[in-house]
C-alpha cells in the first residue's frame, strides 16, 4: 500500500474557544461558570484572570453530571458515578494566588450508581437529587444509599429500572417544584419508546402534569416567575405557557440540549453533539439541523431573553462531545476547584475562624 503524501490535519485532543465578546460579558456580569461532561468525567470552571483573559480549570470526577448551587456562592454539590460531593470555599477572606474562591471537596456521600442527574439545594440546605435509576427524587442518607422523597404517581414501585427517565428538577421557593420526564412508562427502560413526543413536565407538589407531547425534555428551571426548559429532542430552548400548557419555543440551539442557568437577562444553554445510537437518532433535531445547514455542536450559548439571540458562546471540540449541566457562580470572578487526583488536596489546609 502506498501512503498518501498529503499532510493530514491533526485534530487537538481538546480545544475550547469562545466568541469575541464572551470574556467581556463574563467580567461585566461579575460571574464565572462551572459545567460538567460525564462523557470524559470532567468538571470545568471558566473565570477571569487579572489581565481579563479567560481562566480555565478542569478536574476529574468519574461520570460527573448534576451541579447543585444555591444563593450561597461558597458551596455547591456535584454528582459522580457512585458519590455525591459537597464542595466548600476554604477562603474566609481575601484571595489565594489571585483566586477569590477555592472549592475543596469537604464531604462525599456514597450513593451507589444511581445515574444521578439534576440536583437542587432545598430550604433546609440539603441536596435533593434526581435518582434516575429508581425513577424518584431523593436526598442523602447517613446510613443508606439514599432516602426517597417523591416519585411520579404512575410509577408503581421503586425499582432499579430507569422506567421513565426522570432527569430534570427545578427548585421554587426552596422546594423541589417541577420535573422533566422522557416518557410515561412503568416498565424497565420503557421511556425509550416515547422519545419523540412522550416527554412531560410534572408539578412535584400537586402531581399535576403541566405539559405533555415533548421530545426528551431536560433542565427545567424556575426563573423570574416563568418555567423554562430545554427540549433536547428538537433543539429548542423555551418555556411552559401556563394558560395553554404548551411549550413555547424561544431559540433553536444546534445540539442536544442539557444544562440551563440564568443571570440577569441571559440564559446559558448547554449543547452536546448527538450520539450515534438509536436513543438519539430519528428525532426532530435531525431535521432542524438540516434546515439550518449545520451540524450539532458541543458548548454553551448565552441567550438574550428579550431578543432570543445567542449573543455569546463557548465551543468545545476534540475529546469533549457532550455536556450535562451548566451553572453560574454569581459574584465569583476566578474560582479554583481542588480535585482528588493531584497533591494539592494534601496541602490545602485551612483553619476555621
Amino acid at each position: 500500500m502506498i501512503e498518501s503524501q498529503k499532510s493530514q490535519e491533526v485534530k487537538p485532543a481538546f480545544e475550547l474557544t469562545t466568541s469575541r465578546q464572551f470574556q467581556n460579558w463574563l467580567i461585566s456580569e461579575n460571574a464565572s461558570l462551572v459545567f460538567t461532561t460525564y462523557q470524559v468525567g470532567k468538571v470545568f470552571m471558566l473565570g477571569s484572570n487579572a489581565d481579563k483573559s479567560l481562566h480555565v480549570t478542569e478536574r476529574t470526577f468519574s461520570r460527573c453530571m448534576g451541579i447543585g448551587t444555591s444563593k450561597n456562592p461558597d458551596t455547591f454539590w456535584l454528582s459522580s458515578l457512585f458519590q455525591l460531593w459537597r464542595f466548600d470555599n476554604s477562603l474566609s477572606s481575601g484571595r489565594f494566588n489571585d483566586y477569590d474562591k477555592v472549592y475543596l471537596p469537604q464531604a462525599a456521600y456514597t450513593t451507589g450508581d444511581l445515574d444521578t442527574h439534576d440536583i437542587i439545594i432545598d430550604e433546609d440546605d440539603r441536596p435533593v437529587f434526581v435518582n434516575t435509576l429508581f425513577s424518584c427524587l431523593a436526598t442523602v442518607s447517613e446510613s443508606h444509599s439514599f432516602k426517597p422523597l417523591w416519585h411520579p404517581p404512575f410509577i408503581s414501585k421503586l425499582a432499579p429500572e430507569d422506567r421513565c427517565h426522570l432527569n430534570g428538577l427545578a427548585e421554587k421557593e426552596g422546594k423541589p417544584a417541577y420535573v422533566t420526564i422522557a416518557g410515561k412508562s412503568d416498565v424497565s427502560d420503557g421511556w425509550r419508546d416515547h422519545r419523540q413526543n412522550g416527554g412531560l413536565v410534572m408539578d412535584v407538589q400537586t402531581n399535576e402534569i403541566l405539559c405533555e407531547g415533548l421530545s426528551m425534555p431536560h433542565s427545567p428551571r424556575w426563573y423570574k416567575d416563568k418555567l423554562y426548559l430545554l427540549e433536547a429532542g428538537s433543539g429548542y430552548f423555551g418555556y411552559i405557557d401556563p394558560a395553554t400548557q404548551k411549550f413555547e419555543r424561544i431559540t433553536f440551539c444546534p445540539g442536544f440540549l442539557r444544562g440551563l442557568d440564568f443571570i440577569g437577562n441571559y440564559a446559558l444553554v448547554g449543547m452536546s453533539s448527538i450520539r450515534k445510537n438509536r436513543t438519539f437518532s430519528g428525532l426532530e433535531l435531525d431535521d432542524n439541523l438540516k434546515a439550518v445547514n449545520t451540524t450539532p455542536r458541543c458548548g454553551i450559548q448565552v441567550i438574550n431573553l428579550d431578543t432570543g439571540a445567542a449573543e455569546h458562546w463557548v465551543r468545545l471540540e476534540g475529546m469533549v462531545e457532550e455536556l450535562y449541566d451548566v451553572k453560574i457562580l454569581a459574584g465569583v470572578s476566578r474560582p479554583l476547584l481542588i480535585g482528588t487526583k493531584k497533591d494539592d488536596i494534601r496541602t490545602m489546609i485551612s483553619i476555621e475562624e
